[in-house]
């Protein structure tokens, strides 16, 4: 009995050795595959946040200067804007003298007085009215012009700083962790 106590003893301690080399074999196996695949998800998002640096700072920089070219833009229409109501207030001031001048000159007519400027003097007035009425219209129709093209140059620089922001906001998104 001693004897088969003994080869029993001995084949479960055979055994137990045998199921834990098998143990501790497989679990190498088993942990590698899990370990590679930690370690090619470190070496990605490495990879992806030294990647994201230099394309943050390059986006800011266009950021930057989206801004300043809005700004330059804003300014020129501004100045355009300004312009515009300077010569629309002294196109009206012209024909408002205009208007005074040929009154005038039909007072004058109808008066038939020889004291003050004749008829010439109030005609060549008139004359030179209109030419200035006339470069003054064309002034302003050339400010007009301008003024609406600083606005749409506004309106397309605008677009461009919104692209802009939104792929920083994705980039944004991208540089998340991961839960």
């Amino acid at each position: 009995m001693a004897r088969t106590t003994g080869v029993l003893t001995v084949a479960v301690v055979v055994l137990a050795g045998w199921t834990v080399a098998r143990g501790q074999a497989q679990t190498p196996a088993d942990i590698m595959p899990a370990l590679l695949q930690e370690v090619r998800g470190l070496r990605q998002a490495m990879e992806q946040m030294s990647s994201a640096g230099p394309r943050i700072q390059l986006a800011l920089g266009r950021l930057q200067l989206q801004e300043q070219r809005i700004n330059n833009a804003i300014k020129r229409a501004d100045d355009a804007r300004t312009r515009l109501a300077e010569l629309q207030r002294e196109q009206g001031e012209m024909q408002q003298q205009m208007r005074g001048i040929e009154i005038e000159l039909k007072a004058h007519a109808g008066r038939g007085s020889a004291d003050g400027p004749n008829s010439e003097q109030f005609a060549l007035m008139v004359e030179h009215h209109k030419q200035q009425l006339a470069s003054r219209s064309a002034e302003l129709q050339r400010v007009t012009a301008e003024e609406a093209a600083y606005a749409t140059e506004v309106a397309t620089e605008q677009a461009r700083w919104t692209e802009i922001n939104q792929r920083l906001e994705e980039l944004e998104r991208a540089l998340r962790p991961l839960k």
